[in-house]
């Protein structure tokens, strides 16, 4: 497909699985999840094919061992080359979700990206890709008119075999997403329930509607839980 003239205003998030590939096999292994945020490739001066890239990426999960166990999956997948760990970051590393995030380089065959076929057919990656419960989610742009769309999704399938299912599409005056929504991507799906349940119950409201006793009761949680989980999220949705 062309890639001339702008991209549309037409935007999507797809729901994505594709084989042979390394971050779909561990984290439908373990639990945790990974943010794809670039691949570089590495020149050659003797004019041999590229056969491997270098991607950074960040393992997140709500404990270190959590972590430390989807790494160790990565490494053990037949899809994956050298792991390079760098350092441990507690908290927001790259607005990763979860408690614990640790980024990484890893090198692997370009030959197993989907990527590539994506922009070849006109889908414009726009965001990190999450990789969670063996799905990659893509947030992309369409760069052609959106009657194509369908026969794009189409050609994607049948050239890396995917199954691809389409969770969200919007134009522009529909599409940027709110700062605070961008955070609330942040939170483990055990913070954003408490945070969500506070909110609607009405403990930030003045006077307070209910209390931290009541919450973690309605929640069947221990009240020191709920209060790690809330403060954890007010500190991410709060972080300038």
């Amino acid at each position: 497909m062309s890639m001339e003239g702008e991209v549309s205003s037409v935007r999507l998030t797809l729901d994505l699985w594709h084989p042979n590939c390394w971050a779909i096999e561990a984290t439908d292994r373990t639990g945790g999840g990974v943010l794809a945020h670039a691949v570089y490739n590495s020149p050659k001066t003797d004019g041999s094919s590229q056969k491997t890239v270098k991607g950074l990426f960040t393992a997140f999960g709500d404990t270190t061992a959590e972590v430390r166990d989807l790494l160790n999956a990565i490494r053990d997948s037949e899809h994956s080359g050298e792991l390079f760990a760098l350092q441990e970051r507690f908290g927001r590393a790259r607005n990763a979700p979860g408690n614990v995030a640790r980024e990484f380089f890893l090198e692997y065959d370009p030959d197993e990206m989907v990527c590539p076929t994506l922009l070849e057919n006109g889908f414009v990656h726009s965001a990190p890709v999450r990789i969670r419960d063996g799905s990659e989610e893509w947030n992309l742009c369409f760069a052609g008119d959106r009657s194509g769309i369908q026969e794009s999704l189409d050609n994607v399938r049948e050239e890396t075999g995917s199954e691809v299912t389409v969770t969200s599409i919007t134009t522009a005056d529909t599409a940027d997403r709110s700062s605070r929504n961008q955070r609330l991507d942040t939170l483990t799906a055990a913070q954003r329930e408490v945070f969500e349940h506070a909110r609607g119950a009405g403990y930030y409201e003045w006077p307070r509607g209910i209390t931290t006793r009541e919450l973690a009761d309605d929640l069947d949680i221990a009240k020191s839980t709920l209060l790690e989980h809330l403060r954890t999220a007010e500190s991410k949705l709060l972080d300038p």
